[in-house]
């Protein structure tokens, strides 16, 4: 279904690592500590600046995958994990983008089941990787009879 896919990439968009939106993000997750918004522990800290959670680039916008129409409903977030290269300082500038990694389908006790696995990246002003993520997105046996129609 999605085999056609594979290698695609988005187009590369520009994000701010904007400091209302990581304490926003902070606190929504639970996770207080002051290195995402304390100013003064910014400053003495090793990066000299402020940091966002491991899991903010999950509220970045990685643009368009042309010709990947996934519908609004009905998918299941599966699994993601994150690699860094450096954290991601509060107050810079970010260009993400997404491409396809793989497309599989399992048999299990739900039906047929869609397996898309996205790679994402998000790079400084010169080009140089941050970090990078791989999510699979779990597409049921509903949601694949509704795209094949």
């Amino acid at each position: 279904m999605f085999k056609d896919q594979i290698g695609k990439q988005s187009n590369k968009v520009k994000n701010v690592v904007e400091r209302g939106a990581v304490k926003k993000f902070a606190e929504s997750i639970g996770d207080l500590h002051p290195i995402y918004f304390d100013e003064e522990v910014g400053e003495k800290s090793r990066y000299r600046k402020n940091i966002a959670p491991p899991t903010f680039p999950r509220v970045f916008d990685y643009g368009v995958i042309e010709g990947l129409n996934l519908p609004n409903k009905g998918l299941i977030h599966g699994e993601q994990t994150f690699h860094y290269v450096r954290p991601l300082l509060v107050g810079e500038e970010v260009y993400c983008y997404s491409k396809v990694k793989n497309y599989f389908e399992k048999k299990g006790n739900f039906g047929e089941m869609g397996f898309l696995v996205l790679e994402s990246y998000g790079d400084d002003a010169a080009g140089n990787t941050i970090f990078s993520s791989t999510s699979t997105v779990v597409i049921s046996e509903a949601v694949r009879k509704v795209l094949t129609r």
